[in-house]
This record gives structure tokens, C-alpha cells and sequence, in this order.
């Protein structure tokens, strides 16, 4: 076994600012599949290469399973433009719900502004009578 071919986990939690315990987790979910020489784990390019997706999917807010269906699906279909359709649906769903928490978020600040207005308004009048 060349060992070059080979990261072990630490390499790839250093490499990426990940706990170790966190690439247990996806290789508990059979998210990635790393190879054992006794008690230690040999990772291929391969699962470098999903580590990275699954690392990238969770940060733009993909669930697992979406993460692993694309992962699944670049494993097993030959057909890219039907991969990246899948994964164009996927992130285009997320944009709208990201865009929808945004218009929330901004409801939710204006009213905050309203209420701070309000409170520097009793506040001086207030200051103002005494």
C-alpha cells in the first residue's frame, strides 16, 4: 500500500478545520468509506474529494440526505448534465428559502427599529417632564 495514496483522519481534519469526531459522524452515515490498516484509517483521494462536497454542501445548508443524494448520484449516473440539473434544483431551492429567512430577518429588524424609536421617544419625553 503506497502511502502517499493515503490521508489519514487527521490529515483531512487538519486540512479542512474539522473535528475528528465530525468525519467519524459522516463515515458512520456512509457518507465517505475509508479503508483500515488495523486500527487506523486510510482515506483515498476519493474520500478527500466527498469529504470536500459533503463539507461544502453543509455549509450552503444542504441536509445530509440531499448531500448524499448527490453524492450517490456522481457515483452511479454518466450523465452530468443530468447531475448538475439535479444539484442547479437543489441549490436554487435553497436560494429561495435563504432569500425568504432574509425578508424575514429584515421584517424583524424594522419592527426593531420601530420599538427603539418608540423607547428613545418615552425615554427623552420622559427625561424631558422630570
Amino acid at each position: 500500500m503506497n502511502q502517499a495514496e493515503f490521508f489519514t483522519i487527521s490529515d483531512l481534519a487538519r486540512e479542512f478545520d474539522v473535528t475528528l469526531r465530525t468525519i467519524r459522524f459522516y463515515e458512520e452515515q456512509g457518507l465517505i468509506e475509508p479503508q483500515r490498516d488495523g486500527r487506523q484509517r486510510l482515506f483515498t483521494r476519493r474520500d478527500r474529494a466527498r469529504l470536500k462536497l459533503i463539507l461544502r454542501g453543509k455549509r450552503i445548508g444542504l441536509s445530509l440526505a440531499e448531500i448524499r443524494e448527490i453524492i450517490d448520484m456522481y457515483q452511479l449516473a454518466r450523465d452530468e448534465a443530468t447531475q448538475s440539473q439535479k444539484l442547479l434544483d437543489l441549490l436554487q431551492a435553497r436560494r429561495r428559502q435563504l432569500e425568504e429567512q432574509r425578508r424575514d430577518i429584515d421584517a424583524v429588524l424594522d419592527e426593531i427599529g420601530t420599538l427603539e424609536a418608540h423607547c428613545r421617544k418615552v425615554i427623552a419625553s420622559d427625561g424631558a417632564a422630570a
